[in-house]
């Protein structure tokens, strides 16, 4: 079942979920290669996508695109890359970290494409596509699903940029995989956040 989206104009009223600031105190990326069946549905999914694109957007410029990666275009991916990965300093590590695109079974590639703006500066909108990304994970988590977002050697590779059909321009802001983790994520070493900030 889709979302109850707004539609353009409804309000949309403040208010308190502390149910969601809980499950946001304990989120955790699942690694990607802990990510089986199944997976989101193509109508949870499409959620997922909508949600992100429900990210802060200085504009409305719209400044990503969103590319589902089908498994058979997946495995052909994987495999392309994989001819790619003897290119790289270190080979045969390019070719392991190919296992966590190819582990999870519903993947979406996320792309940064800033646009021309006399208002908006790129970073902003470089920005956006991570919040994207962000969103992301938090629609997939609160529809039960494992997530991580991934970023590898084939993130940054103009070979790879070639395969993923990626414009003059556009850059990888992340490859976003969700499945049912295998096992649980355990916590991990956080930051102190007291030490990061600071007060005018």
């Amino acid at each position: 079942m889709s979302l109850p989206f707004p539609d353009l104009g409804d309000p949309l009223p403040v208010a308190a979920e502390p149910r969601l600031l809980t499950w946001l105190a304990r989120r955790r990326s699942s690694p990607a290669q802990t990510l089986g069946a199944p997976g989101p549905s193509p109508e949870q999914l499409q959620d997922i996508i909508a949600v992100g694109a429900r990210a802060p957007d200085h504009g409305k410029l719209a400044p990503w695109r969103f590319v589902v990666i089908e498994p058979r275009a997946k495995a052909e991916l994987v495999e392309r890359l994989s001819a790619l990965a003897e290119g790289q300093p270190n080979p045969e590590q390019a070719r392991a970290k190919l296992a966590k695109l190819a582990a999870a079974p519903a993947t979406v590639l996320v792309i940064s494409r800033p646009v021309e703006s006399p208002k908006v500066p790129e970073w902003e909108q470089v920005l956006s596509a991570g919040a994207v990304c962000t969103l992301m994970l938090v629609a997939a988590g609160s529809l039960g699903f494992g997530a991580n977002w991934i970023t590898d050697w084939y993130a940054y590779d103009a070979g790879a940029a070639a395969l993923l059909g990626l414009a003059p321009g556009e850059r990888v802001a992340g490859f976003m995989h969700f499945g049912t983790p295998s096992e649980a994520p355990l916590e991990r070493a956080r930051p102190d956040v007291a030490g990061l900030v600071t007060r005018l």
